[in-house]
């Protein structure tokens, strides 16, 4: 979103027009943005097969995974449902990985039958795994390293060694053990990079462990860093350099493949990094109030459309599209939930009355795959501008779409 001649405009359309046109509140993504983020991301790799498989829980609105597979990207899914989206818009089986927690096993098998390629992150759907298909499915194997890094919450904590995702590094010789007697074939090694891993020099130090152990496995064709790489939201705190994450990478993963003796794919799974600074929830200021020493703008959204502020404690840059250049004053933006509903608390913007637009950013990566009919309220419509042209790519609940699968029994 760029601001010109005081008017704020994603690609060369006004915010006003889009809200004029669409409604709000309204998440609008913008595709240049999108194109920016995947170029970046690979613009650090040289010498490696790199794939970048997109994390489509961040977003699956099913027009950007149609434009990210246009992108040349694979697909990384955790359920069913988004492996299906993912066929539906074009991609192969073959370019979609399917990573899920802690599913039941009759998940994964449906996942063999749809022939996307397999990560398990338990011994036990592994063994299962093993008796049902032994060598005649490849499968990757998601191990959590146990790998200290920064950590901001325990909610995100992906390395830490306490944390549910993976197999833990002492469970290897199990692993080493369903491979023996089953010969399992694994073809893949897999970790979540995660948004805790703040420099390359963390991250490579993690990497090289990793390679220590896929030297223990014969059969790969890949190693996986799984995705949850961070994106600059305007906060100020500090965000992994990709650009230099890469080329230092190139280096180290280009060594380990000759140690290893032959060339195996580098795999990424981004999906905030790619989709979350491209997406924006705008949504009109309803009511403005004052209770004792706050001032307060109501807007017509709620957690129930963005749940990631009160949820997570998350940043999102709010911006006064309506009164850029107005005086800046301390609000806390609220929501219509009967609850408590920040989206920010003591926020300096432009003065702010009712009928203002605002724009909260940073928003396209877990908004609306995180929305709910909480309050019985209607999950927002959304727009996909791609070269200069605004598409609806949803249409916003109504009141059918929220009764649909209720039975009214006497």
């Amino acid at each position: 979103m760029k601001l010109e001649n005081n008017t704020y405009k994603i690609q060369n359309i006004s915010t006003e027009d889009l809200a004029e046109m669409f409604g709000t509140p309204l998440y609008v993504y913008d595709a240049e943005v999108i194109k920016e983020h995947l170029d970046r991301f690979r613009q650090g790799f040289s010498s490696v097969d790199l794939k970048v498989k997109y994390a489509c829980k961040a977003l699956t609105n099913m027009s950007v995974m149609k434009y990210l597979l246009k992108q040349g990207t694979g697909l990384d899914t955790v359920s069913i449902s988004e492996i299906q989206m993912g066929l539906t818009v074009g991609y192969q089986p073959n370019d979609i990985v399917f990573t899920p927690n802690c599913v039941d096993f009759s998940e994964i098998e449906q996942a063999v039958e749809l022939g996307v390629k397999i990560n398990i992150e338990n011994l036990s759907n592994l063994e299962k795994f093993a008796k049902k298909y032994g060598g005649s499915v490849p499968v990757c194997i998601r191990l959590n390293p146990q790998i200290a890094a920064q950590s901001n919450t325990d909610k995100v904590d992906w390395w830490h060694k306490q944390s549910k995702f993976g197999i833990s590094l002492d469970q290897i010789d199990n692993v080493k053990a369903l491979e023996s007697q089953y010969d399992l074939h694994i073809d893949g090694i897999h970790i979540h990079s995660s948004s805790v891993i703040m420099s390359p020099e963390i991250f490579i130090n993690g990497a090289k462990a990793v390679f220590d152990i896929a030297m223990q496995f014969e059969k790969l064709d890949f190693i996986d860093f799984g995705g949850g790489i961070k994106v600059d939201v305007g906060d100020g705190k500090e965000v992994i350099d990709v650009v230099e994450l890469g080329k230092q990478l190139d280096v180290e993963f280009t060594a380990f493949c000759e140690k290893y003796g032959r060339k195996l794919q580098l795999w990424f799974e981004p999906g905030r990094f790619l989709v979350g600074n491209a997406g924006h929830l705008l949504s009109r200021c309803v009511v403005r109030k004052r209770n004792g020493g706050t001032e307060f703008v109501g807007i017509d959204s709620g957690f129930n459309q963005l749940i990631r502020p009160m949820m997570y404690g998350a940043y999102h840059e709010i911006v006064n599209t309506s009164n850029p250049q107005g005086d800046q004053q301390k609000y806390t933006v609220v929501g219509n939930i009967c609850e408590i509903d920040n989206f920010a608390v003591d926020r300096v913007l432009p003065e702010t009355k009712e009928g203002d637009l605002l724009a909260i950013n940073s928003a396209g990566a877990y908004g609306y795959s995180m929305a709910s009919n909480y309050n019985s309220r209607f999950r927002p419509a959304e727009v996909f501008v791609v070269d200069g042209e605004a598409h609806l790519v949803r249409k916003r609940d109504n009141y059918e779409d929220l009764i649909r699968n209720q039975i009214i029994i006497d």
